[in-house]
């Protein structure tokens, strides 16, 4: 077709450009007619500029409507002082109309594209429907603006430092990775499957065997596993691999990495983040005891305390059963908790029986005036330093219990202190969880702040009871830390690995290891996963007898790229960084997919379905 092509960009004109004559093409974002003057905001990526039509001198004004696409022909004029708008970046100027051409008329709409406020009520299974729509929007377009920019940054990051990116395959073969494989018949041979990769875990190790020693790619990975906000069927991930490194090599990699391409992120969106520094350093088990999980947010203090020492002969008989059993007593400290009404404490209590908690014990810490240091009456306590620690289980403490009590958690004034007496792994799963919670409602948790840390020296492998066995902690091809390896038979819950993680706002972000380049080792770590000799020979034969041919040392990490794009968005949902995402169980509603297929092929892939 015959129309009008643009000579300006919709945000890019200025008072500048007053008395030039130009030609604008892009959809009618918003549509005001007032009678004797009708306002059309025409937006295209660029931005929005307003658009000026005298109803008398086109009479078919009334065929704009909302998101139909437009050419205009006009000419650029300054707006009176009083009309100005200092909230657009050409809101000095406006486009009075020469003549206009309707490109593409659009049918009512489903949601008003125009309106960001009302779209935090619009369903959002009918949003992605409509993607297409969706993504008009000009905060949807700025996200995927930012996640092209962080591509290009990271690629050039990477390319200016020797690596190389290679492509490796979306069909291939299923292997044990964390999560069930996408499987994909093959018609040629009807029984057997090609799998969607969750990762290219084994092409990177063999592309390091194959002497590339450098290697990235923005890969498309596939998990079929429980939706939720972070997640989704399908991802994509910064994959890199390094030949001939240790895992210092690949820390100081990743680091330097993220703190260049976000902090030029940062400052060419004008985005409403600190720029980062560097990474804090923690041990799994460090991690563990301090915030009771492997990916702690560190934008805020508040450790977890221990107090199992402390009330180990408490007459509280439920701390005192819990340590004579090998539990633990741990607490965290809640900044300004002591004001809470018995409601809301009693609201904290049920959010941790949510996570399994048996219940939550807890002390106010006030300092009001007039009773004497050690005193204690029912209920309350009097420190050594004026703090005054209110509870009804106080009764129970002696003094010397109660100081190593407030010793212990760092007690302040203000502060409720919350207390948990279970197995260790228990009460760190609720304390974790009720940590961060503390965190949104105290407003610790800035969302100015990016606070990356690396966690490091994780087991190797864990128990799994219900199966009866032992579980990689991270994948099967990890190198168990050499001096460890003597243990991998004996003792293998002892073995830590060369395991690293990237951790984000209390939220995982990348995750990497050193791997197993000796056969020998590889084969010993399956028999120690229970992996029999045959299955190692037709699941993992390739790749064993690729060890055998001069294999480098070697590792590597993927960070995510959608969790990036979250981390610097503040969105929460992660379809929101995606541009065309799955909804709840992995359905697509815009194509309708999945979706059932015709009866031919089924037969063609020597196929049927199981009633």
């Amino acid at each position: 077709m015959s129309f009008a092509q643009r000579t300006h960009a919709c945000g890019e004109l200025r008072a500048t450009h007053a008395g030039n004559q130009v030609i604008l093409n892009g959809w009618a974002h918003r549509v005001r007619d007032l009678g004797g003057v009708c306002f059309v905001d025409l937006r295209d990526r660029t931005g929005i500029a307003q658009v000026v039509i005298d109803p008398v001198a086109h009479p078919t004004y009334g065929e704009i409507r909302s998101e139909c696409s437009l050419s205009v022909v006009g000419t650029v004029r300054e707006r009176s002082p009083e009309t100005k708008n200092p909230n657009m970046t050409t809101g000095d100027i406006e486009i009075v109309v020469d003549q206009f051409s309707v490109l593409g008329p659009a049918k009512p709409l489903p949601f008003p594209v125009s309106d960001e406020e009302q779209m935090s009520n619009v369903n959002e299974e009918l949003r992605v429907k409509h993607r297409y729509l969706d993504l008009r929007r000009p905060s949807m377009y700025r996200r995927l603006a930012l996640r092209a920019a962080a591509v290009g940054k990271l690629r050039r990051y990477l390319d200016d430092r020797g690596f190389i990116e290679v492509e490796t395959p979306i069909f291939t073969k299923s292997t044990p990775e964390g999560a069930r494989d996408y499987l994909v018949p093959y018609r040629l041979d009807p029984g057997k499957f090609y799998a969607l990769p969750q990762s290219p875990q084994q092409y990177k190790q063999l592309l390091m065997v194959a002497g590339i020693e450098r290697y990235y790619q923005i890969a498309k990975c596939f998990r079929d596993e429980a939706q939720r906000s972070d997640r989704q069927p399908e991802f994509t991930q910064l994959d890199l691999e390094m030949s001939f490194v240790t895992q210092e090599d690949i820390l100081s990699l990743i680091e330097g990495m993220t703190v260049s391409v976000i902090n030029d992120l940062i400052e060419e969106f004008d985005l409403p983040k600190d720029k980062i520094e560097g990474f804090k350093r923690l041990t799994f088990d460090e991690s563990m005891h301090l915030y009771g999980c492997d990916k702690p947010d560190l934008r805020f203090g508040l450790p977890l305390f221990d107090l199992t020492d402390a009330v180990k002969e408490s007459a509280f008989g439920v701390f005192r059963s819990t340590a004579e059993a090998g539990g633990s007593i741990r607490g965290v400290r809640y900044p300004g908790g002591g004001h809470l009404s018995r409601k809301e404490v009693g609201q904290l209590e049920d959010f941790c029986k949510e996570f399994g908690a048996k219940g939550m014990a807890s002390f106010s810490i006030g300092d009001e005036l007039g009773a004497e240091a050690g005193s204690q009456a029912d209920g309350t306590y009097v420190s050594t330093h004026g703090l005054h620690v209110r509870g009804s289980i106080v009764k129970f403490f002696p003094p010397h219990e109660m100081e190593a009590i407030l010793d212990a958690a760092q007690a302040e004034r203000g502060d409720l202190l919350c207390i948990v007496a279970d197995v260790y792994a228990a009460a760190n799963n609720v304390l974790y969880r009720l940590r961060h919670e503390i965190g949104r409602r105290t407003g610790l948790a800035d969302k100015r702040k990016l606070a990356f840390c690396f966690v490091v020296d994780f087991p190797l492998v864990e128990w799994n009871p219900e199966a009866n066995r032992w579980d990689s902690t991270h994948h099967p091809f990890t190198s168990p830390k050499t001096e460890d390896l003597q243990y991998i038979e004996s003792d293998p819950g002892r073995i830590r690995a060369d395991c690293y993680d990237v951790v984000c706002n209390g939220t995982e972000w990348a995750s990497g290891s050193i791997r197993i380049h000796r056969p020998d080792i590889q084969e010993r770590c399956f028999r120690l996963l229970g992996i029999d000799e045959e299955t190692i020979k037709a699941r993992f034969g390739h790749i064993i007898e690729a060890f055998e041919y001069g294999a480098p040392p070697h590792g590597g990490i993927a960070p995510g790229i959608d969790r990036m794009i979250m981390f610097l968005t503040d969105d929460e949902n992660i379809r929101e960084v995606i541009a065309f995402p799955k909804v709840g169980q992995g359905y697509d509603p815009m194509m309708d997919a999945p979706s059932a297929i015709d009866p031919m092929q089924w037969a063609e892939m020597g196929l049927r379905l199981s009633q």
